[in-house]
This record gives structure tokens, C-alpha cells and sequence, in this order.
């Protein structure tokens, strides 16, 4: 009798651990399947825009795309509509250009320089651009976005002296 007992028990012992074994299993489904369904989203067709189509499309280069929330403006250069430097040798009225042809792509998406999260400044001469950025305390009236600026040897064409590019996130 106490074989039998003993027999049961451990039968019982067994029979409840493969019940809590399916039951953990069957949670760990259900928990899996949760966090699939967390983590499926949707994607989002980008949104391009080209400020200057004709030179955008020789260069080959969207002057922006948006995602989402996200969006990231190619570096602006002084340049008129044709894709002539403009402003030469005058690294303050280029920065001022810059600021103007970003301004316009904000606006298209219904934001302003306050979405800039993101600012970076490539220089062909630091020392002029430190001298002149003050004027940037114009365009970014409450508070100055994250970025990087860098002096580099040379820009896309030799007469650009400042090109900025910016990171954007629109709150919907």
C-alpha cells in the first residue's frame, strides 16, 4: 500500500508539474503574441520635398524627407534658383541665404525653427562663422537646437563658405 501511495503521490507530483509546464507555456504564448502586437507598427511613406527640383535632380539629392515626425533637411547652401553661388566671399549673407531657403522648407511642412532639434554647420572658415553667428540668436528665439560644427576644407562648390543642414521633429 505505501508503494501505491508513494506511486500516486509522485504520479500527482508529476501530473501538476506538467499542468503548471502547460499552463507557463500557454502564458508565455500569450505574453509573446502581446509583445509582437507592441512591436508590429506601421511604416510610414516618406515624404519628399525639393526646394530647387532642377538642381536637386542634377546633384541627385531630395532637399528634405519626412517620416512620421522626423524630418531631415539636406545641408543648405547661398544659391539662387539655378544653382549659382551667391553672396561669394560674404560668409554672413550666406549664413543669412542658408537661413532663408531653410525657412521656406520648414514652412512647406507647417513647422518653424523651433522644431529644430538638430543643426549642423559645415564651415570653410571657422574663425568668419564665429564671428557672424550671432545672428543665429535671430532665428532661434527660444533656445538653440543639439549640433555639431565643423571646419571643413571645402564644400560642394569653392565659392560656398557655410552649409547647414537640420534635424526637425514635428509634435502632431
Amino acid at each position: 500500500m505505501k508503494k501505491t501511495t508513494n506511486r500516486l503521490t509522485f504520479l500527482t507530483a508529476l501530473f501538476v508539474l506538467a499542468f503548471t509546464l502547460q499552463s507557463c507555456e500557454q502564458k508565455q504564448k500569450e505574453e509573446t503574441k502581446e509583445v509582437e502586437k507592441e512591436i508590429i507598427v506601421e511604416s510610414e511613406k516618406p515624404e519628399y520635398f525639393l526646394l530647387r527640383p532642377e538642381v536637386e535632380k542634377a546633384y541627385g539629392y531630395s532637399h528634405a524627407v519626412k517620416i512620421g515626425n522626423s524630418i531631415k533637411i539636406s545641408g543648405a547652401v547661398s544659391m539662387d534658383d539655378e544653382g549659382n553661388p551667391t553672396a561669394v566671399g560674404d560668409i554672413e549673407q550666406q549664413m543669412k541665404n542658408c537661413y532663408a531657403d531653410l525657412e521656406k522648407i520648414l514652412k512647406h511642412f507647417g513647422c518653424t525653427f523651433d522644431h529644430v532639434v538638430k543643426e549642423d554647420i559645415f564651415t570653410t572658415n571657422m574663425a568668419q562663422m564665429l564671428e557672424k553667428s550671432a545672428y543665429r540668436a535671430e532665428i532661434y528665439k527660444n533656445g538653440f537646437p543639439t549640433g555639431t560644427w565643423l571646419e571643413v576644407k571645402g564644400l560642394a562648390l569653392p565659392e560656398f563658405m557655410v552649409e547647414i543642414e537640420l534635424e526637425v521633429h514635428k509634435s502632431e
